[in-house]
């Protein structure tokens, strides 16, 4: 009822009535007020004026289920919300909530992750009231091999929620790290249950330093947050909110099409490292060449040095600029 109650105040121009709101949720006013009372001790300032009623007045940088749930306007992705206050990783809590059967369009938010993991392995930890660390889970009618390029839509994703949000230059680092002025600012690590020619399920795990102040020495060169692109705090609820409305608008149209020539003029647009000569690192060696963007499958097309093009996998290929991260 908290997300309910929630919802209508945001709505509301003025205050609400009690009766009114016992009206429209079909409860008592002592359920009403206890609701009220439950928002105030979560931090949200809900002034109470006898005639009158009620009417929200402030609200705290919560991403509780409620409070996301109250400001989404997708249909489906993102609901329902789970949230902990700390759980060791998103990817790992969606994972077993498939496994019990959950819908597709589950979202599963922490405000702490002590053990989230990256691409090839590398560690992710969020500090609690800092960062976004988020996993949606999903059931798609797709081959296994076409799985990879639902990792390029969450990236395009968060580079647009980004820039409706906040008017920044978010772009995309390929596949999927959304970067600004070089620096990154999200990553991406999509997982999947298969068998050999159909897909359980897969979780996309999304991290975004969003007010996080600080890095440790070996990341200072190379992360940035939004407070730091910003020089003041976001409300992450509003943008978690955002990245699932364009997820939802992007993901139906690659469904739709079947891959992503839809998507695929935008995606280069947004992509840093396009026209840029990159180094491919690959277990069977390196080489470098020039990225000439992507294909419709999602590859990176890379020129080498002898004039041959190649296309590159998102999977575990890593991409490095020449001279640095980009």
């Amino acid at each position: 009822m908290k997300t309910e109650l929630l919802q209508m105040l945001r709505e509301s121009e003025d205050y609400l009535s009690g009766q009114e709101l016992c009206t429209k949720l079909q409860v008592s006013r002592t359920a009403v007020w206890k609701a009220i009372c439950s928002l105030r001790e979560d931090g949200y300032e809900i002034e109470a004026a006898a005639g009158k009623g009620y009417r929200l007045t402030g609200v705290p940088d919560s991403i509780a289920a409620e409070e996301v749930s109250s400001i989404l306007k997708t249909r489906w992705v993102g609901r329902p919300v789970c949230y902990y206050s700390e759980i060791t990783s998103t990817n790992l809590y969606a994972k077993q909530m498939a496994e019990e059967g959950a819908k597709e369009g589950l979202l599963v938010i922490a405000d702490s992750q002590t053990r989230g993991r990256g691409r090839l392995g590398r560690s992710w930890t969020t500090p609690p009231g800092t960062a976004i660390a988020m996993t949606l889970m999903l059931r798609p009618n797709l081959p296994p091999e076409r799985i990879s390029m639902v990792t390029l839509v969450m990236g395009m994703a968060v580079a647009e929620a980004c820039r409706d949000l906040y008017g920044i230059d978010a772009g995309i680092k390929w596949p999927n790290d959304v970067v600004v002025d070089g620096r990154k600012l999200c990553g991406i690590l999509t997982e999947m249950s298969a068998e050999i020619s159909a897909v359980n399920y897969i979780v996309i795990g999304t991290g975004i330093n969003a007010n996080v102040r600080a890095f440790p020495p070996e990341l200072e060169n190379t992360a940035t947050s939004l407070v730091r692109c910003l020089g003041h705090e976001v409300n992450r609820a509003r943008l978690i909110a955002q990245v699932m409305l364009r997820f939802e608008e992007y993901y139906e149209a690659f469904l739709k099409a079947g891959g992503l020539t839809p998507l695929r003029e935008r995606y280069q647009q947004l992509l840093v490292n396009c026209g840029r000569a990159v180094r491919v690192l690959q277990p069977d060696g390196d080489y470098t060449g020039t990225a000439l963007g992507i294909d419709d499958s999602g590859r990176l097309l890379v020129q080498k040095e002898d004039g041959t093009v190649t296309g590159i996998y998102a999977g575990e290929v890593s991409v490095r600029g020449v001279y640095g991260y980009i």
